[in-house]
């Protein structure tokens, strides 16, 4: 296919197929595209489509955005993970009311500097709300491309990417430019799936060489598999007399960055100094059943202690410590094992209390 015959069969299969529901279809604007962008790297439609009405409810605008608290914005993104895109997201709407007067740069260039943007997104932001001409490769036009060429090599190597990119910019065509976008991630998330690709429904098999090959799930080529490292930490819940739990800021850079956290400790010897250092008066102890998370570069084993304390009178909790009601708990950004964590306390506790 022509790079004219293969826009002209995207575009074609859009209008009988391609999605136009979605919420952020939706009145669309600038500001919409960027956070469902955003939201979605990393994780699939269904899950974002809560989140993203949620934060729409609560953050309508790029100006309320940038005046939220960022405990506001990591508490409307708690579960969704990767939470440097909120702090990015929160940064970048401070960064565009603050230097363009609230209103996105209509370039491709210039979206793509902001803080946590990049190529592919600002090609979205400016396909999708703009009309601009600009090709975009997010995982699911990545995956689309790289069978149709059958592409050799894995698309994370500048040079596979490279390639990649000049065969969107390629393709992209000039009319219409929104919808070809569209179809092209959703092309990638129906028919063209990592796995059992529905190849005889997709409107580009006749020149899919991956198809021809009979070989379309080996491409894109996966990156080379390492095995995780495995790392192990204890975080004690220690539960006051009112039932409140302990809780500390993450520094804003590093692992679950600028969100609420349970202490972390080597082992129960360390609960000594930390009940020493908030006038702790440490009680019943008892563990509760483990819990592994996975990160992208490592996995996590959580040895969690729910602790009872006495408080000492007067005492009050450091700054970046906070002691976290779960009756009726403040609106903070959680990382989601620590959410896990509260939820089996608050249930332990709630137990303990039964006549």
């Amino acid at each position: 296919m022509s790079p004219e015959q293969f826009g002209a069969a995207v575009l074609a299969w859009y209008d009988r197929h391609g999605r136009k529901d979605l919420p952020w279809q939706q009145g669309i604007t600038p500001y919409r595209v960027w956070v469902s962008e955003i939201m979605l790297q990393q994780t699939q439609v269904g899950t974002v489509l809560g989140y993203f009405d949620r934060f729409m409810a609560a953050l309508p605008s790029v100006e309320a955005l940038a005046a939220a608290a960022e405990d506001e914005v990591l508490h409307l993104w708690t579960g969704l993970g990767y939470y440097s895109r909120a702090r990015n997201l929160h940064k970048t709407a401070r960064l565009i009311v603050a230097e363009h007067g609230g209103v996105f740069p209509q370039d491709v260039e210039k979206l793509a500097e902001l803080p946590g943007i990049g190529r592919s997104t600002a090609g979205a932001i400016a396909s999708l709300s703009m009309g601009l001409r600009a090709p975009i490769l997010d995982g699911n036009v990545k995956r689309v491309l790289a069978r149709y060429i059958a592409q050799a090599g894995y698309p994370g190597e500048p040079k596979v990417a490279r390639q990649l990119w000049e065969i969107a910019e390629r393709f992209t065509p000039r009319e219409r430019v929104n919808h070809y976008t569209q179809a092209m991630m959703d092309l990638g998330a129906t028919l063209c799936t990592r796995s059992r690709p529905s190849c005889l429904l997709c409107p580009l098999k006749e020149g899919c060489r991956a198809h021809l090959l009979g070989r379309e799930t080996a491409f894109p080529v996966p990156k080379p598999r390492k095995a995780l490292p495995q790392k192990r930490t204890l975080m004690p819940l220690l539960a006051n007399r009112e039932g409140d739990i302990l809780l500390y800021r993450r520094p804003s850079s590093g692992l679950w960055g600028g969100l609420w956290s349970l202490p972390e400790l080597d082992d129960l010897a360390a609960l000594d100094p930390l009940a020493e250092r908030h006038a702790l008066q440490l009680e019943e102890r008892r563990e509760l059943p483990g819990l592994t998370h996975t990160f992208s570069h490592f996995q996590l084993a959580i040895e969690p202690w729910l602790i009872r304390v006495k408080s000492a009178p007067g005492a009050v909790a450091e700054a970046d410590w906070l002691w976290y009601n779960l009756a009726t708990p403040p609106r903070l950004g959680l990382a989601a094992p620590v959410k896990t964590l509260l939820k089996r306390a608050a249930a332990e506790l709630n137990a303990g209390e039964e006549p």
